[in-house]
C-alpha cells in the first residue's frame, strides 16, 4: 500500500502544509486509520477510496489528525487531488464525499488545483475571556464559525501582530470547538497577497497548522466584505508559509493552490 507526503498550497518542496495521503480499496476500521495518522504525525492524513461510477461523488474521503477525525480539511483534500491527478487515477474534476458534504477539486493546465468548499458563516461575538492573554496580543474583533468549521476568527491590528504571535497553546485549547484563526490585512498588497493568517488547533493535537484550506472558507467572506473584492489571495503560516487564492461564490468558496509530492513509500502494516 502506497503512502505519500504532499506539500499543499505551495509549488516548492518543504513549504506549504504537508499532508499524508493513502489511497485504499475501502476504509478499514477506525482504529487502524487513527494509528496510521498518529504514525504519520502531520496535521492531517487523508484516506480515500474510489466509489462506483454514476453516483454524486467519485471518491470517499476522510481526514484524521494524530488524535482525532475532523469534519473538513482543505490542504489534505488538495494533496489527495494532486496524488489522483499525478498518478493518472483522475483527470479534470474529482468529486469527493466527506463529512462536510460533497466537495470537488478541478485541475488546471498550469498544474494548480481549485477546491469547491462550502462557505463558512460568520457571527460576531464578544472577545472571550482570556483570549487576548492566550494570544499575547491586542484584538480588534472576533467572529464565530461554530455553525460550520468550529473556529474563532480573530482579527488582529496588523500583519506584524500576526507574524509575531507566540501563543499559550494550553490556554488556546479551550477557546473554541476546533481552533483559532488569527488574521490581519496585508501591510503591502503589492507583495502578492491581500491578508495574512495563522491558525492554531491545540485541542486537535496541532499547535499550529501551516496553511489551512478550511480556514479560508471563513477568511474569504471576512476579507471580501472588507476589501470589496470576491477574489483575494491569502498568505498563511509562521515558519512554513503558503498561498491560497480564494474566490467567494455565495454559499461556496473556491480555494486554489499548488501541491508537490515530497515523499512516496510503502505502508507495511
Amino acid at each position: 500500500m502506497r503512502i505519500r507526503i504532499v506539500d499543499a498550497f505551495t509549488d516548492r518542496p518543504f513549504s506549504g502544509n504537508p499532508a499524508g495521503v493513502v489511497l485504499l480499496d475501502a476504509f478499514p476500521d477506525d482504529h487502524w486509520l487513527q494509528k496510521v495518522a498518529a504514525e504519520v504525525n502531520l496535521s492531517e492524513t487523508a484516506f480515500a477510496h474510489p466509489l462506483p461510477p454514476g453516483g454524486e461523488a467519485d471518491w470517499a474521503l476522510r481526514w484524521l489528525t494524530p488524535v482525532a477525525e475532523v469534519d473538513m480539511c482543505g490542504h489534505a483534500t488538495l494533496a489527495t487531488a494532486h496524488v489522483l491527478h499525478t498518478t493518472g487515477r483522475a483527470t479534470g474534476t474529482v468529486r469527493f464525499t466527506a463529512r462536510c458534504g460533497i466537495l470537488s477539486a478541478t485541475a488546471a493546465e498550469d498544474g494548480s488545483l481549485t477546491l469547491d468548499f462550502p462557505t463558512s458563516p460568520l457571527t460576531p461575538v464578544p472577545v472571550p475571556d482570556g483570549l487576548a492573554s492566550a494570544l499575547g496580543c491586542d484584538i480588534v474583533g472576533v467572529h464565530d464559525t461554530a455553525a460550520h468549521i468550529g473556529d474563532l476568527l480573530v482579527e488582529l491590528p496588523d500583519e506584524r501582530s500576526v507574524r509575531s504571535l507566540a501563543p499559550d497553546f494550553a490556554a488556546l485549547a479551550s477557546m473554541a470547538d476546533r481552533g483559532v484563526i488569527t488574521t490581519a490585512a496585508a501591510e503591502d498588497p503589492e507583495r502578492g497577497y491581500d491578508f495574512v493568517s495563522r491558525c492554531f488547533f491545540p485541542a486537535l493535537g496541532i499547535d499550529e497548522d501551516p496553511v489551512t484550506g478550511s480556514a479560508h472558507t471563513a477568511l474569504a467572506p471576512f476579507w471580501s466584505a472588507r476589501l470589496g473584492r470576491k477574489e483575494l489571495t491569502g498568505l498563511q503560516g509562521g515558519a512554513r508559509t503558503g498561498l491560497v487564492r480564494t474566490a467567494l461564490r455565495g454559499e461556496r468558496t473556491l480555494l486554489t493552490g499548488n501541491a508537490v509530492t515530497v515523499i512516496e513509500g510503502d505502508l507495511l502494516v
